[in-house]
């Protein structure tokens, strides 16, 4: 398991971990857009590596972004000599979506362990609506109140173990309550 790794963006190098958010310098990608990045070390807990081969880092390109305002000023005395200029950096913000081995998966939680057990499919969850995984916040709000309770209850531990959309939360969370009140 690797913790951290130091890639390098737009000739500038960083030290990254899964999940994490930064600003670099601008892409010629897309909103949207997943690139692997270079690899020059890894580091955790069988210690550093220099280089691997063997490590991608996969990033997804959020959008662009501007960086702070910063005000150029010149000055001579005595002259009237005055020239002021700004500037604002042209950046790229990414997320950084998985550190790891080329061709390893990752682990499957214990739940969806089980149903893979149950039903032979790696996508699917027990319990969850089909096509759970493609709503958006919207769609689960009104979807939601026609689900029975087993599905609302898979869907909000699905959420809050995976998705975290706070939108999606407070909509299970309003129909399993709708649910149980009447």
């Amino acid at each position: 398991m690797t913790t951290y790794a130091i890639i390098s963006v737009g000739g500038k190098q960083y030290r990254v971990s899964e999940g994490q958010r930064l600003l670099v310098d601008r892409l010629a990608a897309d909103e949207g857009a997943t690139f692997t990045a270079p690899v020059l070390l890894v580091g955790g807990d069988g210690g550093p590596q220099i280089a691997p081969s063997d490590v991608t880092v996969t990033a997804k390109v959020l959008g662009p972004e501007r960086g702070p305002k910063l005000r150029i000023g010149k000055y001579k005395k005595r002259t009237g000599y005055r020239r002021h200029t700004g500037f604002r950096a042209a950046l790229t913000s990414i997320q950084i979506e998985s550190i790891g081995v080329e061709g390893a998966k990752p682990k499957p939680t214990p739940k969806a362990e089980r149903a893979v057990e149950r039903t032979g499919d790696a996508t699917a969850v027990a319990g969850l609506p089909a096509g759970y995984a493609d709503l958006t916040v919207v769609a689960i709000k009104e979807a939601a109140g026609s689900w029975d309770a087993d599905a609302l209850a898979a869907a909000l531990e699905h959420e809050q173990a995976h998705g975290k959309r706070k939108g999606a939360i407070a909509a299970l969370e309003a129909a399993i309550g709708e649910k149980e009140s009447s």
